[in-house]
């Protein structure tokens, strides 16, 4: 797939892996479409890389077609899609209070897993009705983001890991189901990376995470995630498979 004069759209695109992923890309010549739950922050990257930026929430539907219906009208149809959009929670199943936490949970699943299907499936219907763009008949790449919590889910993580589990485990079955239309899926599941999700980190949590980090031994970068994209992108090759991006880190169960 062809970065330079295609259209790219990626949620998250205020802040973190989602600005960062954007700015590559604009590097690359990609036409940029920012979506955040912020206005500002998707404003920020819009104009930072000479693109379009929009407001919504990545769950609310009829919100995710109007945003892709003016985006194409504008610039073309969206041929790369990173869904980078995501909240991390922390809550325990059996907390010590006693309290339910069944909200937190369908919280993390409605922005996680149907945010990232809700924007997979409204862009594949796009990408399926445009014209071909390469000799293999291909119409575009979506690359959607898990963590490595979907294997290695710590205590207090069994909301966010379901979440992302979910987005890890949808990637072959959509591969499959979008090959005929010329259309890749990949997954990204990165480890700890200097986020404003991780920014909130005590010192003493980031030093015992990092311990099991073997190689380098520091947070990732979201440049490094934003590369990875890259790649998957410039590879044809890379369809239907998660990507650990971890320094081969193995999550601690606390």
């Amino acid at each position: 797939m062809q970065i330079e004069g295609s259209v790219a759209l990626v949620t998250g695109a205020g802040s973190g892996l989602g600005a960062a992923t954007a700015s590559r890309l604009a590097t690359r010549g990609a036409k940029i479409v920012a979506i955040d739950l912020s206005a500002d922050a998707a404003a920020k990257t819009a104009q930072a890389t000479d693109g379009l930026g929009f407001a919504g929430d990545v769950a609310d539907s009829a919100r995710m077609e109007a945003i892709l219906a003016s985006a194409s009208a504008a610039l073309g149809v969206p041929r790369i899609v990173v869904s980078c959009a995501g909240i991390g929670t922390a809550s325990r199943i059996l907390p010590r209070d006693g309290a339910l936490t069944i909200a937190s949970f369908e919280q993390a699943v409605r922005v996680n897993l149907i945010g990232t299907y809700t924007v997979m499936n409204i862009c594949a219907r796009a990408m399926a009705a445009a014209e071909t763009v390469d000799e293999d008949g291909a119409r575009g790449v979506i690359i959607n983001t898990a963590s490595v919590a979907y294997e290695d889910g710590q205590i207090g993580q069994a909301a966010y890991a379901a979440s992302k589990g979910g987005v890890a485990s949808m990637t072959l079955p959509a591969a499959r189901e979008l090959a005929r239309f010329g259309i890749r899926v990949m997954t990204i599941a990165p480890g700890l990376f200097e986020t404003g999700m991780s920014a909130g980190l005590p010192d003493d949590i980031r030093a015992e995470i990092l311990q099991a980090v073997p190689f380098p031994s520091r947070m990732g970068l979201p440049d490094e995630y934003a590369r990875l994209v890259e790649q998957i992108i410039d590879n044809p090759m890379l369809n239907g498979s998660v990507i650990r991006l971890d320094g081969g880190a193995r999550m601690p169960p606390k």
